[in-house]
């Protein structure tokens, strides 16, 4: 993945990745954190990183009406996509 890439699926502007002090700003530190921690917690059961990327940019989540983990990410809400993975994760329902 590109650092474009990279940027546009954390929800932050390109330039943000390719200048070392805006990479390091609290802000996009904490929404690349929120991202890979949400696709690791979905690794091993989506069957492997790859798909881990896929499900969090494409899989609609019915609990958010249809909205995927990528955008509610970006919209800033990191923490309620953790609690739908812990209530999955004891067995709840989408």
């Amino acid at each position: 993945m590109s650092k474009t890439q990279l940027a546009e699926t954390a929800g932050l502007a390109r330039e943000t990745l390719y200048r070392a002090e805006r990479s390091r700003a609290p802000k996009a530190q904490g929404r690349l954190r929120e991202m890979l921690e949400i696709i690791s917690r979905v690794t091993e059961w989506a069957g492997g990183k790859e798909q881990a990327m896929a499900w969090y940019r494409a899989q609609p989540l019915p609990a958010f009406g249809g909205r995927t983990a990528e955008a509610l990410v970006k919209e800033g809400k990191a923490a309620a996509v953790r609690d739908y993975l812990d209530h999955m994760a004891l067995g709840g329902f989408a």
